[in-house]
């Protein structure tokens, strides 16, 4: 379960926020605050997993509350204002959404925060487990991915085959793209149409690799990346 917060002064952000991660599976909204002092109290005797961030606040500023924070957890800004985006990156930020945002936006975030391997989200027992998940769409329907069952990825056509020990799941995204939501060291790519987990690989017979009873060709220019990885 991964626990929110949202601290934002406008009654609207609220609903949006919490509409969209209505959508997903597995988001627990533990409080929604509407100045940064309310969250403040709230955050000096509970943890949460993430925040989205308003910055535009009375009381307190949105980087002015977050520098308050011995330990923050992961923190999505929500704001209008595009000209504070790189000072947000330098505070550790984990994304920088520009209102009004989508759900499609919304998501690349959620995916973006939670499939790192590096964590600042102290005191929870299910770290590993949580930022060890993406959310994929297939047609209307968004699936939750364990990252540590994926065994490889096969690029077909506009779509992308994510196959994993249970299911293949096929979105309507580049190959490149569903890499970048993962992390660059658990995958390696192998060929233009396919990556793949480098732990499941079974064994390499020429230009194949073998998982489980699957081949997937090594490509000349990818072929470099095998060999680095045999060393």
């Amino acid at each position: 379960m991964i626990t929110y917060l949202i601290i934002d002064d406008e009654y609207i952000a609220h609903d949006i926020i919490k509409g969209y991660c209505d959508l997903l599976p597995n988001m627990q909204l533990k409080k929604s605050c509407y100045d940064g002092l309310e969250a403040f109290e709230y955050l000096n005797k509970n943890d949460v997993d993430l925040i989205f961030l308003d910055l535009n606040m009375p009381k307190l500023k949105g980087f002015d509350f977050l520098k308050t924070l011995k330990k923050p957890p992961k923190v999505i800004v929500t704001t209008a204002y595009k000209e504070f985006a790189l000072k947000g990156y330098e505070l550790n930020i984990s994304d920088y959404l520009l209102k009004p945002f989508g759900f499609e936006r919304f998501l690349k975030a959620i995916n973006k925060t939670f499939s790192s391997t590096k964590s600042h989200i102290s005191n929870l027992s299910q770290t590993n487990t949580i930022s060890k998940r993406i959310f994929l769409k297939n047609n209307k329907k968004y699936t939750q991915v364990e990252i540590n069952n994926i065994l490889f990825i096969e690029a077909s056509g506009n779509y992308t085959k994510v196959v994993t020990k249970n299911e293949t799941i096929t979105i309507r995204e580049k190959l490149s793209s569903v890499l970048e939501l993962l992390p660059k060291e658990d995958f390696l790519q192998v060929h233009k149409s396919f990556a793949v987990a480098p732990k499941y690989i079974k064994s390499i017979e020429g230009n194949r690799i073998f998982i489980k009873n699957i081949f997937i060709p090594i490509g000349k220019l990818y072929k470099r990346n095998v060999v680095q990885l045999l060393k």
